[in-house]
């Protein structure tokens, strides 16, 4: 059976976010297909399209490669995130079904008793679903994948801390749905600025090689990302 390049491009991806590729290393079509069990036909396909969303570089003499994004670069993914989620929650108050708010109410009640509960590992799973639920809700294809595509390169980039309020962070959720529930886009596309404003202070920047600790808040200058030589490991890691 041929497993479709949109399963292995899914594969490669997550595990270049998760950092079992680091940032430099090399993506040799051999050993990524018998990494996923694939042949290099479909790796191939899912390694052009990773360079068009800017995961992977093509370098003279080395091939595919593991991008390795500047500050500036890192930085300005959120401040474009800060102008596509208002629009997002915007035309979802105006094209939202009932079945979008069923979800976004149900993640909104769990959000505030996890909150209460202190279960940060929850908060943020159900974080990343609310959020991908409200994108669900644009109605608009575009404006959904380049919304994914910045989430999966915003997990990649930074390491997000919990809120010092998680509760208030999930009051901000609530306000959110309640304005798109009442098809207000205006006020939608306002309280998702004013969060997305909010959850941009809790990003620190990844250094590749760097402790967890030592991450850089969300920058505001260019500059390069330190880098790590270390091969890539195609025997462990997720399959």
């Amino acid at each position: 059976m041929r497993i479709p390049a949109q399963s292995v491009c899914t594969a490669i991806r997550d595990d270049i976010v998760s950092g079992v590729f680091e940032r430099g290393s090399r993506l040799t079509e051999e050993l990524l297909a018998r990494r996923y069990g694939v042949s290099r036909v479909p790796v191939r396909e899912a390694l052009r399209t990773l360079e068009s969303e800017g995961f992977v570089v093509t370098r003279r003499h080395a091939g595919a490669c593991v991008a390795e994004p500047t500050e500036q670069e890192a930085a300005d993914l959120l401040e474009v995130r800060m102008l596509l989620e208002p629009l997002g929650a915007a035309r979802a108050a105006q094209r939202r079904t009932e079945a979008h708010l069923k979800v976004l109410r149900g993640l909104v009640r769990l959000g505030q008793e996890r909150a209460r509960r202190g279960e940060g590992e929850d908060l943020r799973s159900l974080g990343g679903w609310f959020h991908e639920t409200l994108a669900q809700a644009s109605a608009s294809p575009g404006l959904i994948a380049l919304l994914t595509q910045l989430r999966h390169k915003i997990a990649w980039m930074y390491a997000v801390e919990q809120p010092a309020r998680p509760a208030d962070s999930w009051a901000e959720h609530g306000a959110i749905v309640d304005a798109v529930a009442r098809g207000d886009a205006e006020r939608a596309r306002a309280l998702a600025a004013q969060h997305a404003e909010r959850a941009t202070a809790v990003h620190r920047l990844r250094r590749a090689g760097g402790a967890p600790g030592r991450d850089a808040r969300a920058p505001r200058s260019g500059g390069r990302v330190r880098t790590s030589q270390h091969a890539v490991n195609t025997a462990s890691g997720r399959h």
